[in-house]
């Protein structure tokens, strides 16, 4: 696979706690550099990364109810008025893991249509992140329904920041849990070109990341 392909389906994510302004300008050049998606950032540096993709084709993607998805409703969806106020073009929403856990899956899909709702009045795409590091096998399917019941653009495996990350094995999952117009993204521990190739041929259209330079530079 080519590895610009490959590139430009990252999500060049800067979400460590320790992450500064500095360190968001000096990703934002790398991901322009290199021609990825977007850059994922804390929802405090999203004016920040506006400002430094301005022009460029990269998109200014955030994180809402990172990374533990136990905010209220009314907090992420102000939370993600705020993100898209403030330049976001894209949301990657965590669920409320411990209600999915509980089996009141009402209140989960609201949870995603809540902030899905505000998102598409403003044509922005909504990622939802499942964690699929805590969840069993039905539990996994019973997100990715809700999810796309909800009206979500993606399911997305994990924060990064809860147990493991990605596996090819959530992928087969997760694919087969929704219909074809619903897409995928991987996120966490993909650091080779190898594991990026893997994951896009499972049927990942988008991967979360912070090797980018390390993926192409091994693609040679």
């Amino acid at each position: 696979m080519d590895k610009n392909t490959v590139i430009s389906m990252i999500d060049h994510a800067v979400l460590k706690p320790d992450a500064t302004d500095a360190d968001v300008l000096r990703e934002c050049e790398i991901a322009v550099k290199y021609g990825v998606a977007s850059v994922c950032v804390k929802p405090c540096h999203v004016a920040l990364a506006r400002e430094a993709l301005k022009g460029s084709k990269v998109k200014v993607s955030t994180v809402i109810g990172f990374p533990h998805g136990s905010a209220t409703t009314a907090c992420k969806v102000f939370e993600a008025v705020e993100a898209m106020e403030n330049g976001a073009e894209e949301l990657d929403m965590v669920i409320n893991i411990g209600k999915l856990l509980a089996e009141d899956y009402y209140y989960v899909r609201d949870d995603i249509k809540g902030v899905v709702s505000v998102a598409h009045e403003k044509g922005v795409i909504v990622k939802v992140i499942i964690e699929t590091a805590l969840l069993d096998l039905i539990q996994k399917v019973q997100a990715c329904k809700l999810a796309e019941e909800a009206g979500a653009d993606f399911v997305k495996t994990s924060t990064g920041f809860n147990g493991r990350g990605a596996a090819l094995e959530d992928i087969c999952i997760m694919r087969g849990a929704v219909g074809p117009n619903m897409k995928i993204k991987a996120s966490g521990g993909i650091k080779t070109f190898e594991q990026a190739v893997e994951f896009i041929n499972a049927g990942c259209e988008r991967l979360g990341t912070s090797s980018t330079v390390a993926i192409f530079e091994e693609a040679g």
